[in-house]
């Protein structure tokens, strides 16, 4: 699909009085005839045919939407820049607290696990990196990856920490977990008094206009 965007010149105009209308705009043809005229009001046989006659594009009782000035949406880059740093330092912190956990015969990897690798590690492991389709990892330590999951994960440690596409298929002690409950975020899924619990490291963000 092919899209195009314009920025376009508008002129609100209450139609209450025909003759005022359309005295106005002969007064200040040359101003407008480039805005798009966005008319309230009901909208009459006489007007219509005059703004036809003049090739003023125009419509009715339309409801546009209102742009941000440059301070609110400079202000909102901001707090979207802040709110980032802050979700990036969370996420950091919790990885280093979960890495300080790796202490079985720890491996550390930051290559791409490409489709139709699978790797057998008997011990911890933190990948840098993704996992893609049709690859597989299988674990019996605990497991850290970084990056998106969509390939095969057997883990049989304590705790991982991952975010997964639907593409993904993940087993934890045997037991499948269900795609929809890693929502591609970084999550943390560990036993706790014998039952999988499934924790969103960073919490969704919902920004309001």
């Amino acid at each position: 699909m092919r899209t195009k965007q314009y920025s376009v010149k508008v002129c609100e105009m209450a139609l209450v009085n025909e003759d005022e209308f359309i005295s106005f705009f002969e007064i200040n043809y040359i101003l407008f005839k480039d805005h798009l005229i966005v008319i309230s009001g009901e909208m009459t046989k006489r007007v219509e045919a005059y703004l036809k006659e003049k090739k003023l594009q125009y419509l009715v009782n339309a409801n546009l939407p209102k742009g941000q000035g440059r301070v609110a949406i400079e202000k909102e880059i901001q707090e979207q820049k802040e709110q980032h740093q802050i979700e990036q330092e969370q996420k950091e912190l919790e990885l280093s607290k979960l890495s300080n956990k790796l202490q079985n015969n720890l491996k550390v990897r930051d290559t791409l696990v490409r489709s139709g690798q699978e790797l057998n590690i008997d011990g911890d492991l933190l990948l840098l990196n993704r996992v893609n389709s049709g690859a597989t990892i299988i674990i019996n330590g605990n497991l850290i990856i970084t990056q998106i999951v969509d390939g095969a994960i057997r883990c049989n440690g304590n705790f991982m920490m991952l975010q997964a596409s639907p593409k993904a298929n993940i087993v934890f002690n045997d037991i499948e977990i269900d795609n929809t409950s890693l929502n591609e975020r970084l999550n943390k899924v560990e036993f706790i008094n014998n039952q999988i619990v499934i924790t969103p490291v960073l919490k969704e963000t919902n920004w309001v206009s």
